[in-house]
């Protein structure tokens, strides 16, 4: 099959040729390629037949499909909608609703903020899980041009986490909208169609901004609606259950909660590709899991819903300064709570990565420990390398402060000549040799070396995996529960009036 994009032709052949290549230059596959790309014999060898299966299927939809994304992009693409559908991707990706959350929890909405939490953590559980056991590559660039924050890039397509945030975000308000909404309510029918207006805008432009930035298919998508609808769906039904269920029964909940998200760690797919969909789902995984222990406890020994009396300094908003008041306090909350959480992570990640790796190796003498590939066991290393030790801030919020965008050497001088990204890194795929694209007039994009060489220096350590599922556990408790309860004794109130 061949793409075409102006006078650029690549043929699946000569993109298999191009791998093959790096074998030949006993170059690392798994560094050279993207998730899902490497040559079929791989996936083959290494995945089920079930598996291999659905691959299959999805990846007939993603060769028909990039060259009609190719066409779309060719005639709708414009400086604006760029910048604009690059930088709203940001609001539906998990580090947004990661940062986001805890505010629900610090100002008095603490079921909003579960039913939310919950709802998004299935979402980007079972999505990483679909991503690492289907192993589907993106629309391929070329033909089509990608852009990109982060390293979603690095991912495999289907479905679109994207999409599936999105969309069970957008059910969940419209859900709370039915219930308030009524005749006589606080809301007009005007404020109705509006909220409603804005839902289905917010869906859009996420949903279709996935599809115009080249990052996924519309298998990707489609897959990403039906997801995100079906998790709202079962929220519908049984939310209210499990929160009673977590309420009301004794120690049964911490002694079912915990070994069951260890369990979902543990079995969760291993792909073929060093994909990071594993490590998204640690973390909202194991944020749940604090966020069950610790509304577990708070509900059992005192700290449920009764211990929360005091109101924000200066709720009422009668005066200038009582507003000056409940703003500076609100200030205050957030400044206080963010800093509680980034100092949790700094000491529990310190003792993990000091403790975990030494027991390991005692355990090993004993058991067989589980392995997932990519990730080295600790009898072959003796100290975790300082780039995988201690940063200021936590990785989930760790944002690239340019956008990003793969495209081959033809469209890249194409954009250039005319212009077409302003200050957008661009980083071009070379087709049989160096990119011409290297310089930009904000610096040097990385060519197809330094991706070699980037991908060949990330390297993952077995106590990572524990790690994480420790640090983003306690930050479950602690944003949730520990805060809140602070906040309370502190006499500043969770509740706003």
């Amino acid at each position: 099959m061949t793409f075409r994009k102006g006078d650029l032709n690549c043929t699946l052949d000569e993109k298999a040729a191009l791998r093959h290549g790096a074998d030949e230059r006993n170059e690392d596959p798994v560094a050279v390629g993207v998730a899902g790309r490497q040559p079929e014999e791989v996936y083959e060898r290494t995945l089920s037949w079930w598996r291999q299966g659905i691959r299959r299927a999805i990846l007939r939809n993603v060769e028909r499909e990039s060259p009609v994304l190719a066409r779309m992009q060719a005639k709708i693409r414009h400086p604006f909608l760029d910048a604009y559908f690059v930088y709203t991707s940001s609001l539906g990706t998990h580090t947004f609703f990661m940062v986001m959350l805890p505010i629900f929890y610090f100002f008095g909405a603490p079921k909003f903020g579960r039913g939310l939490l919950l709802m998004l953590a299935v979402g980007v559980y079972v999505s990483s899980f679909l991503k690492d056991l289907c192993c589907a590559p993106r629309p391929f660039a070329p033909p089509v041009a990608r852009l990109t924050i982060g390293n979603h890039h690095l991912e495999y397509g289907f479905p679109s986490t994207h999409s599936t945030n999105s969309v069970s975000l957008a059910l969940f308000f419209y859900t709370l909208l039915q219930h308030v909404y009524h005749p006589d309510g606080p809301i007009s029918q005007f404020g109705y169609n509006c909220i409603i207006g804005i839902l289905c805008f917010y869906v859009f432009s996420i949903v279709f901004g996935r599809l115009y930035t080249g990052m996924h298919s519309f298998t990707d998508c489609v897959g990403g609606v039906v997801l995100g609808a079906s998790i709202w769906g079962l929220h519908i039904l049984i939310g209210e259950s499990v929160d009673a269920w977590s309420r009301e029964q004794g120690w049964i909940v911490p002694a079912l909660i915990v070994p069951m998200c260890l369990v979902l760690v543990h079995r969760h797919p291993q792909p073929v590709d060093d994909c990071p969909c594993f490590e998204d789902a640690i973390a909202f995984n194991s944020v749940i899991m604090g966020e069950f222990v610790i509304r577990w406890w708070m509900d059992n020994y005192g700290y449920d819903a009764s211990f929360f009396t005091h109101a924000m300094p200066g709720a009422s908003w009668a005066t200038y300064q009582d507003f000056a008041t409940w703003w500076g306090t609100a200030a205050l909350k957030m400044v206080f709570g963010v800093l509680a959480i980034f100092v949790w992570r700094i000491v529990a990640k310190s003792f993990c990565l000091s403790v975990l790796p030494p027991i390991f190796r005692l355990l090993s003498h004993l058991v067989t420990l589980p392995h997932r590939r990519f990730y080295t066991p600790a009898t072959d290393y003796t100290t975790v390398p300082p780039e995988k030790g201690l940063r200021p801030i936590p990785s989930v919020i760790d944002l690239p402060r340019m956008m990003e965008v793969e495209m081959d050497d033809v469209a890249a001088s194409g954009a250039r000549a005319n212009g077409t990204y302003g200050a957008v890194k661009q980083r071009a795929i070379a087709r049989g040799g160096k990119s011409e694209s290297e310089k930009q007039h904000l610096g040097r994009a990385p060519d197809a070396t330094d991706n070699r060489k980037s991908r060949r220096e990330l390297k993952h350590y077995d106590a990572d995996v524990l790690t994480k599922v420790f640090v983003y556990c306690g930050i479950g408790m602690v944003a949730t529960g520990v805060v809140p309860i602070l906040f309370e004794v502190l006499g500043w109130g969770v509740r706003m009036s």
